[in-house]
Order: structure tokens, then C-alpha cells, then sequence
């Protein structure tokens, strides 16, 4: 059997599905009535799980893994190491800094996008984001040290 990307992929979102699951494992699922706090992240992991065995079943269709380039993998990293510093932060700063930074980061470095229109768009984007779940949603979001 040759292996090819979409094998790796596969595998890659079933173990995330299972880890999911393991750690997940001890918050409460609830009914369907009234789900518990364990309900999205074990939806979520099956999900997952179900989507990663369907990309391995479809392999076939996709590259041989050996002739995959990887000259992306430089941006790729880039992109995992800010947004893990934006999860990092998430609890310091809160959720309207953070994620503000987080998009605009994204946006600039990345994107190489011009600094007035990422701005917006960062702010904008927070801002629908926050009246959506604080108060549509009823939701609370984490405060930074800011009160907000």
C-alpha cells in the first residue's frame, strides 16, 4: 500500500478526535434535553473522528505522501505559533484584546495586509463577535485587565 497525504491527514484528525474524547472524558454529556458540559467537546470529537476515517477511506484520490512539498511549512508554522500565543493570552488579556491582536497579527504578518484596513477588520470582527455572545447569546467571555 502506498501511503499518501490524505492517509496522514486521516490519522491525524482520528487521534485529535480521540484525544479529544480522553480529555474531555470526565465533564458531564447530559440528555439531549438538557446537555452538560461535555455534550460539544464529544459531538465535536465524533465528528471529527467520522470526517478523519472518510478522508483515510478517500485516499486514493490524493498525493503520494513522499511528494508532498512542504515549502508552505514556514507560513504554516507561523500561523500555529501566533495563534498559540493568542490561546495563551486568551485568560490574561481577555477575550476582546485578545482576539483583537490575534486577527490583526494574523492579518499583518501573515497576510501582509496594510495596517488601517486590519485594524478595522480586526475590531469589527471582535466587536460583532462580542454583542453576538455576551448579548444575544447571554454568554459571558473572558475579561482582561482592562474590565473588558
Amino acid at each position: 500500500m502506498t501511503l499518501r497525504a490524505d492517509h496522514v491527514a486521516g490519522a491525524f484528525f482520528i487521534c485529535v478526535g480521540l484525544l479529544i474524547i480522553a480529555l474531555s472524558g470526565d465533564l458531564p454529556t447530559g440528555t439531549l434535553s438538557l446537555p452538560g458540559s461535555g455534550f460539544m467537546p464529544k459531538i465535536v470529537a465524533v465528528l471529527t473522528i467520522f470526517f478523519g476515517l472518510v478522508l483515510t477511506l478517500r485516499a486514493s484520490e490524493s498525493r503520494v505522501f513522499a511528494t508532498v512539498a512542504w515549502s508552505d511549512a514556514k507560513h504554516a508554522a507561523l500561523v500555529v505559533a501566533i495563534t498559540a500565543l493568542g490561546a495563551a493570552a486568551y485568560e490574561w488579556l481577555g477575550f476582546l484584546t485578545t482576539n483583537v491582536l490575534l486577527i490583526f497579527t494574523l492579518l499583518v504578518v501573515i497576510e501582509r495586509r496594510k495596517l488601517l484596513p486590519a485594524a478595522t477588520y480586526s475590531v469589527g470582527i471582535v466587536v460583532v463577535t462580542y454583542v453576538l455572545f455576551v448579548h444575544l447569546l447571554k454568554t459571558p467571555l473572558q475579561t482582561g485587565p482592562f474590565g473588558f
